[in-house]
């Protein structure tokens, strides 16, 4: 299983660090980080596997931009 975050999308919000502390923070660039995750400058998104989504699923659902996904491999 897998998070990406479109990076380049993000506006900042915060939602997803608030409700999802364990997988997401704010970065100093003021948009989301998703912690300990692979950046693709190419596409400039961060992906992180995981085994459980627990709460990533909310933070992709409240995400105002929709730029969370949740890929299960």
């Amino acid at each position: 299983m897998k998070i990406i975050i479109e990076k380049e999308k993000c506006i900042g919000c915060g939602s997803c660090a608030a409700l999802c502390p364990k997988f997401f923070e704010m970065a100093e660039d003021g948009k989301s980080h998703l912690k300990g995750s692979k950046f693709d400058p190419k596409t400039e998104k961060e992906e992180l596997e995981i085994k459980e989504p627990s709460c990533a699923k909310e933070a992709a659902e409240v995400c105002p931009v929709q730029i969370i996904k949740i890929h299960e491999s």
